[in-house]
């Protein structure tokens, strides 16, 4: 059994987080939004408030974290082409000082297709910068996410 943070636990993470709880693993799953945080917990998972553009509010929540999935392919709002950029940057940075031992990343979604290639990218040049099991889902929906997520555990 792993601990799995899914970062962006819409209606894809929650569908996710519901698989990997079958798996048998423990998935924490995060929102924006006050309001989503039952659906989150119906999925099995544990449900916590992190705004993904806010790093300091995200970081805390890694704790004891063996993946992080980072499923943003359909975010919305301000601050979205960050997201899959200097953000995403930041954040596999920092996961060096973490128990994260890999990270899953959503390389499909309604965003435009250009953010999901250098979000992709980021994660190649982080898994191989800093020898961190990394896949990058570009198609298959979340039975391809769990997968996935089983493949870095097993890395």
């Amino acid at each position: 059994m792993a601990r799995v943070l899914v970062v962006g636990c819409g209606c894809r993470g929650r569908e996710l987080a519901a698989q990997l709880v079958a798996r048998g693993h423990a998935v924490r799953g995060t929102t924006r939004e006050q309001s989503r945080l039952a659906d989150i917990e119906a999925s099995g998972a544990e449900a916590v408030l992190a705004d993904p553009n806010r790093l300091a509010a995200l970081t805390p929540h890694l704790d004891g974290v063996s993946v992080l999935c980072w499923l943003m392919g359909s975010a919305e709002g301000d601050g979205v082409a960050e997201l899959h950029g200097e953000r995403l940057a930041a954040l596999l940075e920092s996961l060096v000082d973490t128990h994260v031992r890999g990270v899953v990343y959503e390389g499909m979604g309604s965003i435009e297709p250009e953010l999901l290639r250098h979000g992709a990218e980021l994660i190649a040049r982080a898994a191989e910068t800093w020898r961190m099991p990394a896949e990058v889902v570009e198609a298959g929906g979340t039975s391809a996410l769990a997968a996935a997520v089983e493949r870095v555990l097993a890395a």
